[in-house]
């Protein structure tokens, strides 16, 4: 993978962490139980997580790749696909960017043990089923087929991990600050990331031969 690649797939990662979903709300959620520091905890059971969901659908296409390289060509295409209906989906949304309870302080505390959270974390990324698809769809696309699959794999899933905590750590302090705000602008939220992974997945349509 190239260096402009590898920032493309920063981009990428970016965007679908800073999209909120169940484990940026269980940070959200769990800052106001447990206190931010503590946070951390199931945000890194989270990052776990998705080792083993990207492992295992690195595994799905490392089977695929070693079947046939058309086959696999095939998925990169249905991959990008995928990313263009996930685009549309975000657009047309009218869901609200968090819950209007998010940021709320709990009427009791809960006392919960870092191990604990850690599992809470590592549960809620292995629970989501659309994880495993999103990965199916996103590593294709910067797959090269001549490189080691495992070396492949650690930076891609390293790199989508970090971005997951960077997420994680933004929401947590936004959230305390500009709730009110960043409930008003999810409309505006849904269209900028609708409209990139719109963009992304028609931009990668184009260029999947060179990805490859």
């Amino acid at each position: 993978m190239t260096f402009a690649h590898w920032l493309l797939f920063c981009g990428v990662s970016l965007l679908m962490c800073f999209t909120p979903g169940p484990a940026v709300l269980l940070a959200v959620s769990n800052s106001m139980d447990v206190g931010a520091k503590r946070t951390a905890f199931s945000s890194v059971g989270s990052s776990a997580g998705i080792f083993v969901v990207s492992g295992l659908a690195m595994i799905g296409m490392g089977a695929i790749l070693a079947m046939s390289a058309d086959a696999f060509l095939v998925m990169k295409v249905v991959g990008a696909m995928y990313l263009i209906w996930l685009g549309v989906k975000r657009w047309r949304s009218k869901d609200a960017l968090i819950g209007d309870d998010a940021g709320l302080a709990p009427t009791q505390r809960l006392e919960r043990k870092n191990w604990q959270l850690v599992a809470q974390g590592l549960g809620v990324s292995l629970t989501n089923p659309k994880s495993i698809l999103f990965f199916s769809a996103l590593f294709p696309q910067f797959i090269m087929p001549n490189v080691p699959l495992f070396t492949q794999y650690l930076l891609l899933t390293t790199t989508f991990a970090i971005c997951a905590l960077i997420s994680h750590a933004f929401y947590v302090v936004l959230i305390s600050l500009l709730k009110e705000h960043v409930v008003a602008r999810a409309k505006l939220f849904n269209r900028i990331v609708g409209g990139t992974f719109i963009a992304l997945g028609l931009g990668l349509l184009k260029t999947r031969h060179k990805l490859g």
